[in-house]
């Protein structure tokens, strides 16, 4: 077996905004494997900032990788738990490499009949008529559930974003989220969290900045609005350390990002920890190509959770691949009927 890795930088279509910045571009790494059965493909994204492998030495873990290839997945997983990104684009690599078709990786009826996942529709931070017009846009495109970015503009703006949608559509027909991306204070967060929680929000995602634990227990304690943890999963490999934190914080939601955390056996393990504490859960992609949020959405198609998922990233890039990922009506489609960019790997390799 031979192993090669590819650097692919995505660009998106218009700078998207988070509290942690504009976002222009996004760094990924692709993992070729080659064999006499035929080809593995698997993408390692990080996040800079957040990701726990945006290290010096990234690409010289991908280098020693593919060097070592013939170790076989355990032994190389042994040796990546420092590097979660290249974890979930190995584990992603060595199941394309095993399927008949090197985009199949979880057989189910997403894949055999067109079976939708439903997803939320994301409204990115910007000023408000931007965000207003993104609003309007993903109510118009038949989306049931919208998660709004906050965080990097005034809360008396963002508040009255979400009355906008609340005025027009009760918490039967629309179901809001949104995501601060750890930019509330402490001091002043649950003050934010009970105004946000009289407009029917339905979660809220880290509101404020991981590593504070006994402060987000008392959050998670009494806030009238459920908190979910995101960034506060990455970089816990420990398995005692991740019960800890479950059992100290008691959240009401986790977030899943597989790239982030390991892939898909790990984040099954969290999932596993979280339903043994009561905790509920869904699983948001991080800004990959439609390579990492195709196998993404098919692992998350087998775990049979009928909460809206963050999956809807696809169409953010100017020079993603094609793919059969389509959505319709709030929903992700694996559509039999389109095919993948048909010289992918030319364009990964070159």
């Amino acid at each position: 077996m031979k192993a090669s890795y590819h650097k692919y930088v995505l660009r998106f279509k218009r700078p998207s905004g988070t509290s942690r910045g504009i976002l222009i571009e996004k760094e990924t790494w692709f993992l070729v494997l080659e064999s006499d059965d035929g080809l593995g493909l698997g993408e390692c994204g990080i996040l800079r900032g957040l990701s726990f492998d945006d290290r010096p030495d990234y690409e010289e873990k991908l280098k020693w990788v593919c060097a070592h290839i013939a170790l076989g997945k355990q032994k190389l997983f042994r040796e990546l738990n420092d590097y979660p990104s290249i974890k979930f684009g190995l584990e992603q690599a060595f199941s394309s490499l095993r399927s008949k078709n090197m985009f199949h990786l979880f057989p189910s009826d997403f894949l055999s009949a067109e079976a939708p996942i439903p997803i939320n529709g994301l409204v990115w931070m910007g000023d408000k008529d931007f965000m207003f017009e993104q609003i309007k846009q993903k109510l118009n495109e038949g989306f049931s559930c919208i998660k709004m970015k906050i965080g990097a503009i005034d809360f008396e703006t963002e508040l009255s974003l979400l009355g906008y949608i609340r005025k027009q559509f009760p918490r039967e027909d629309i179901e809001i989220r949104v995501d601060a991306n750890g930019a509330f204070a402490t001091d002043e967060a649950l003050r934010k969290l009970e105004i946000l929680a009289s407009l029917d929000i339905h979660s809220i995602e880290q509101p404020i900045k991981p590593g504070q634990w006994e402060a987000m227990a008392l959050l998670c304690e009494k806030s009238p609005l459920p908190i979910a943890l995101d960034e506060e999963l990455i970089g816990i490999t420990d398995v005692t350390k991740r019960r800890e934190l479950i059992q100290t914080v008691k959240p009401q939601y986790i977030i899943l990002k597989p790239s982030l955390l390991g892939g898909f056996v790990e984040s099954g393990n969290w999932i596993a920890l979280a339903e043994e504490h009561g905790v509920g859960w869904w699983v948001t992609s991080a800004l990959e190509s439609n390579i990492g949020l195709n196998a993404i959405a098919q692992w998350t198609y087998t775990l049979n959770n009928k909460l809206p998922q963050g999956l809807g990233t696809g169409g953010l890039f100017t020079n993603n691949f094609n793919a059969p990922l389509i959505v319709e009506n709030g929903k992700l489609f694996y559509r039999k009927g389109l095919s993948w960019q048909a010289d992918i790997i030319k364009t990964i390799c070159t």
